[in-house]
């Protein structure tokens, strides 16, 4: 830059030789030297580029990318990653509870939350997710068939998350034992009972998480899955629908 700066300002100089002084000096010539011309930009095209990245405007270095665009953050609309150390998961057993069966929609008291065996109703709730509360005492006879209900309680919603487990559980490879079109003996309900947020049961075990450690569930639907007295995979019913005569109040 050094270099640029001392050919401009002898060439000014020479021009205000001409123009600023009286008699005595000679005119400026009313041509142009070619070759001076000529070394004038010879010498501004040899500017060095490291040098003309090296500009500063009120002392600070100009970014050879200033107009560059930043870079986009490719996971901006990414939701952000569960907290581990935020997310408290325990897997749990108790000795088994004979599962007598009692009337329907009678009132039972489970030894556990979420129940992990014990007594239920005569009819076993079928095998699938729901999109309102299943009562226990019909999910705990589906248990005893071998089944792996996931139980949640999300008061502010979590349509997300729901929507994760049903992928994970679609995922799952299907069970041999089910009678088509049953695939696989999930079930999936919201428990107003439950005090964590996410639980799953198995005939003799529960998990309880404060968040959806899908990770957990995957571990413990392959430790339990089908562990259970009756271990055959054939279709329910749907206590929800308003069909089946089971009564809005059924604990």
């Amino acid at each position: 830059m050094d270099g640029w700066r001392s050919t401009i300002v002898v060439a000014t100089g020479v021009a205000m030789l001409g123009l600023g002084c009286g008699d005595g000096l000679r005119p400026l010539p009313s041509t142009v030297d070619a070759a001076a011309v000529d070394a004038v930009v010879v010498d501004a095209a040899t500017v060095d580029a490291v040098a003309v990245d090296a500009v500063v405007i009120d002392g600070a270095p100009i970014d050879a990318d200033l107009d560059a665009p930043p870079p986009i953050d490719a996971d901006l609309d990414a939701p952000p990653p569960i907290d581990a150390a935020s997310c408290t998961t325990t897997l749990d057993s108790s000795p088994l509870v004979a599962g007598a069966h009692i009337p329907q929609c009678t009132a039972v008291s489970y030894a556990t939350n979420p129940p992990q065996s014990g007594p239920h109703y005569p009819s076993w709730a079928n095998f699938k997710t729901y999109a309102t509360r299943v009562p226990r005492g019909f999910w705990v006879h589906s248990m005893e068939h071998g089944a792996v209900v996931v139980t949640y309680n999300c008061p502010t919603g979590c349509a997300a998350e729901l929507a994760a487990l049903q992928t994970m559980l679609d995922a799952r490879p299907a069970d041999p034992l089910c009678v088509a079109p049953l695939r696989n003996r999930f079930i999936v309900t919201p428990d107003p009972q439950l005090t964590t947020r996410f639980a799953a049961s198995a005939w003799g075990f529960s998990l309880r998480s404060t968040c959806f450690d899908l990770t957990a569930l995957g571990a413990f639907i392959d430790a339990h899955y089908a562990q259970a007295p009756e271990n055959f995979c054939t279709a329910g019913f749907d206590p929800t629908d308003p069909a089946s005569g089971v009564p809005a109040d059924c604990p």
